[in-house]
């Protein structure tokens, strides 16, 4: 589900920027997708943690 959201979001960045790139370049739309990949790894990061901390115990 993760994979898909980014498949959508670039997706619609590159429609964005197809219309009008100065525009999105005005947005700076690369830098919201660049920050939900980094927020999305710390968050699963944590997951990962946290589940080998559960079945250690």
């Amino acid at each position: 589900m993760l994979a898909l959201s980014f498949l959508v979001m670039i997706g619609f960045v590159l429609l964005v920027e197809g219309w009008d790139a100065e525009g999105a370049h005005e947005l700076h739309l690369k830098n919201y997708v660049y920050f939900a990949m980094a927020f999305s790894f710390g968050v699963e990061i944590l997951n990962m943690k946290m589940l080998k901390s559960k079945a250690s115990k």
